[in-house]
């Protein structure tokens, strides 16, 4: 039966007051009538937001219970509130209950709305692989999922495994080698550490098996099927914070549940036969320095951070780079064009046509071989060099609770570009105040000494004369062990919190032996980074890692990933 011909229409009671309800097309509604019959107000919900329908008078919250009755039916949906800590509207779990003037009309209620609860969606996940990290944040992440996630999950006939992680790129490690036959989906518990990890593992797997090297540079990575969902347990959570608009367990859950799809762009980075991926930022210069000064200070907990953040600053240190990049179309979107990437964004819609031009749509992009349509990329190099306070390449704007716009606030999430920002040597009262914009509404990019550019690839090489320090056999037990330490808590460190900015997570890594590099020598106690030699050398910040090489090449793969989102939706809307 088509769900266009489905029409239920009667009377229903709320409580004493009576109700005209209707089902058709892709809504269900219900109208109040007053006793002189009069209709009055109309509550409508889309078919696609029904969470569920059960016989009876049911309660999920605080506690499940339920009285069954041959009468009533309950019915679970989204349900927005116009208040919330974030740029975009927390949803809660509404809940209303039916009594029906008969048995027979309650269960052609019930049948229909099921009907058409399966017809309107059919994309939504039903078993899903779901990774906890007990260290992350708060160390909440098991009481936030057993708490609210899973009596959602079991209320709309979601059935989950559960993996409490125990060590750093187990997640990962996970996704790589095991079958996930059956599953609709990858979940997180945690902050964006875990997301890093199920990013890489996800992209990996992909990439295996459509048989793709993910480190030739020139070849367009297979966009994965898998989608990602990501329930915010961090500290910062900024990947959640920028594709929902909000940091809020439930509201992340009943995304996933009606099975939203929000194609994501992403960066890889690649140094010598290493290779990373990136959402958030790829940071050098000043969040480099602060994520590496941060770790030698684990021992003062998270004031570390702004601790970090403040003797970073005070160094007022820059550093000389040469910059390469390929522009993007500037007719298409600039990121000084004052526009927000919201739900339903038209730039990322029509990027799927430049991104994918040989994509044939009556089938499916994830079935379909990219890579044998990928080649160099087009557009010619665009050289910047001179010193440089800092240098951020990001596909999202990157915001967080604590900076709303974030780092770059007109970026897209699915077009295909990132962009690239280049603050200039200047004074610290100059790089204060562009610090301080992100927290406000002023123009962050409104400086002389900021330059900002969308693109689709970055270089970064030193200048002639300048050579790669290696680590010294001090500093790579230094930085060992410091990573050990990560390994235990990989959630736990972000990037300093100056002037309101927060950045994603540090996760701690040990594959291939690699070293995490400080260019700095051992320092005292008590004097930090202003009592050492001026250094001409900085570290990239990848997704909050420290990256052990300098000179760097950097690909947008666009819409390569899908998180269980839709992006942030506009506030004016009704």
């Amino acid at each position: 039966m088509e769900i266009d011909s489905v029409r239920v229409e009667s009377s229903l009671w709320i409580g004493n007051k009576r109700y005209k309800a209707f089902l058709s097309g892709w809504y269900f509604s219900w109208t109040e009538i007053d006793k002189r019959n009069r209709e009055k107000k109309t509550i409508s919900v889309p078919v696609s937001e029904v969470i569920g329908v059960k016989e009876g008078r049911v309660e999920i919250q605080p506690q499940k219970k339920g009285e069954d009755t041959d009468l009533d039916f309950t019915l679970f949906y989204v349900k927005r509130s116009s208040k919330g800590n974030g740029i975009g509207a927390p949803w809660s779990l509404g809940r209303t209950q039916f009594c029906c003037p008969s048995q027979g009309v309650r269960d052609q209620w019930i049948t229909q709305l099921r009907t058409a609860l399966k017809t309107h969606s059919p994309s939504r996940p039903h078993r899903l692989l779901v990774f906890i990290n007990p260290f992350g944040g708060k160390k909440r992440g098991k009481q936030i999922f057993h708490s609210l996630v899973a009596p959602l999950f079991e209320l709309a006939g979601i059935s989950s495994h559960v993996v409490v992680t125990e060590r750093a790129n187990q997640a990962r490690d996970y996704i790589l080698k095991k079958d996930l036959t059956g599953f609709d989906g990858v979940i997180c518990v945690g902050g964006d550490g875990m997301f890093s990890e199920l990013l890489h593992g996800v992209i990996g797997r992909t990439q295996q098996e459509a048989g793709i090297s993910e480190h030739d540079l020139t070849i367009k990575l297979q966009p994965c099927d898998l989608h990602i969902g990501i329930i915010p347990a961090g500290s910062t959570d900024c990947v959640c914070f920028t594709t929902i608009g909000i940091n809020d367990p439930v509201t992340s859950t009943l995304h996933i549940i009606i099975g939203d799809s929000q194609p994501l762009d992403v960066c890889s980075v690649h140094y010598q036969s290493t290779l990373r991926y990136s959402v958030s930022m790829v940071g050098y210069g000043f969040y480099g320095d602060v994520l590496a000064e941060s770790e030698r200070h684990r021992w003062m907990g998270p004031f570390r951070y702004d601790y970090s953040g403040c003797m970073v600053y005070l160094c007022n240190r820059s550093y000389p780079g040469l910059v390469q990049y390929i522009p993007a179309d500037s007719h298409i979107s600039s990121p000084r064009d004052n526009t927000r990437c919201l739900s339903g964004c038209r730039v990322c819609s029509e990027s799927k046509e430049t991104l994918f031009p040989h994509f044939d749509s009556s089938s499916s992009l994830y079935s379909t071989n990219v890579s044998q349509y990928s080649s160099e990329l087009e557009g010619e190099w665009v050289t910047v060099e001179g010193r440089f306070k800092c240098i951020s390449l990001t596909c999202i704007s990157s915001s967080c609770p604590r900076s709303p716009k974030g780092l770059s606030p007109s970026a897209h999430l699915a077009d295909g570009t990132a962009d690239l920002i280049l603050v200039r040597q200047t004074n610290p009262l100059g790089f204060l105040t562009y610090l301080h914009r992100h927290t406000n509404t002023q123009d962050q990019f409104d400086l002389p000494f900021i330059e900002v550019h969308r693109v689709k690839a970055v270089r970064f090489f030193l200048p002639p004369g300048e050579k790669e320090e290696e680590v010294g056999e001090e500093g790579d037990r230094e930085m060992q062990a410091s990573s050990e330490r990560v390994l235990e808590d990989p959630e736990k460190l972000s990037s300093s919190n100056i002037a309101g900015h927060s950045q994603p997570h540090l996760t701690g890594r040990k594959e291939r032996g690699s070293v995490t590099t400080s260019r700095v020598k051992r320092r005292g106690f008590v004097c930090g980074p202003c009592c050492t030699e001026p250094r001409s050398i900085s570290v990239w910040n990848c997704d909050g890692e420290i990256l052990p090489h300098t000179e760097i090449s950097c690909r947008v793969h666009g819409q390569l990933v899908r998180l269980f989102a839709r992006g942030v939706e506009d506030s004016t809307m009704p």
